[in-house]
């Protein structure tokens, strides 16, 4: 139960900040043309967590959207780490190895 709640809840969370950042990011920018003849690559703010963070406190949209695509991909996250939690408590030494092995495999890909 307390799982499906984490997704669930999870999912919901990260679906509020994208929608918050989207609606911030059309007020501030819905009526600028854009450029496509001149390329800009991402600025530091969007890669970086400290200027990711500080950009999001200034009420920017796309920071905020990025911010809530990272609470999307940290969902199923928090779900591997709940489930080896889960195992611990319940004594399930196998399945706690192999969650974690899992939970292992998908941090070090980041």
């Amino acid at each position: 139960m307390v799982i499906g709640q984490l997704l669930r809840y999870g999912v919901l969370l990260s679906s509020v900040i994208v929608a918050a950042g989207g609606i911030i990011y059309l007020y501030r920018h819905g009526t600028q043309a854009p450029l496509y003849h001149q390329f800009k690559g991402e600025p530091s703010k969007m890669k970086e967590i400290k200027p990711l963070w500080q950009a999001v406190l200034r009420g920017e949209g796309r920071p905020l959207i990025q911010l809530g695509l990272m609470v999307l991909v940290a969902t199923p996250i928090a779900r591997i780490l709940f489930s080896v939690v889960g195992y611990l408590l319940e004594k399930d030494y196998l399945y706690t190895v192999i969650t974690g092995v899992v939970l292992l495999v998908i941090l070090w890909n980041f």
